[in-house]
């Protein structure tokens, strides 16, 4: 038994260390990505929320691609982890697709920057100046109250801008 063992040790050994290999090195790829995400998001003056976003996908994505392709190096069936992951993206995709709407609106938002802060907008039928953008919401300063619109009603909505003469304020 203890002899059976050792020989599918020493049998599974390189398997193995190729597949811890694979890992980490897509762990260390990861980790290089999320860095240069960041040092390309200051270096362009992305938004900092969008800079996370990318960073954040970057490095999942790697994690997650190194770790499939590490299982199938061990030989582990991975078509069935595959199919369970677009499966369960796909209802994810559906049961949150507003959010995601709002996101990938937001996402729009701060690569096109159709306004800044300190710009006065108004959008379905809400008048006032934009104090911060977020990945999901708008956020204006309409006289005696906080209004928040929803990034997705931005990007489809008509959008009345009137650009702030005094600069950008910073809030």
């Amino acid at each position: 038994m203890k002899d059976q063992f050792l020989e599918q040790a020493v049998a599974w050994a390189p398997t193995f260390a190729v597949a811890a290999a694979i890992f980490l090195a897509s762990w260390m790829l990861a980790r290089l990505a999320h860095g240069g995400v960041y040092r390309l998001g200051a270096r362009t003056h992305m938004h900092a929320s969008l800079t996370f976003l990318l960073a954040r996908l970057a490095r999942v994505g790697l994690l997650l691609l190194g770790a499939v392709t590490a299982l199938g190096t061990l030989g582990v069936n991975i078509t069935g982890i595959v199919a369970g992951l677009g499966l369960t993206g796909f209802a994810l995709g559906f049961a949150l697709r507003d959010s995601i709407a709002n996101l990938l609106a937001g996402v729009m938002i701060l690569i096109y920057r159709p306004f800044e802060p300190g710009d006065r907008i108004e959008c379905a039928g809400f008048i006032g100046r934009v104090v911060h953008v977020d990945l999901r919401y708008t956020e204006l300063d309409s006289e005696h109250e906080r209004v928040l619109i929803p990034n997705s009603k931005l990007l489809t909505d008509p959008i009345r801008v009137s650009k702030n003469p005094g600069g950008a304020i910073q809030v």
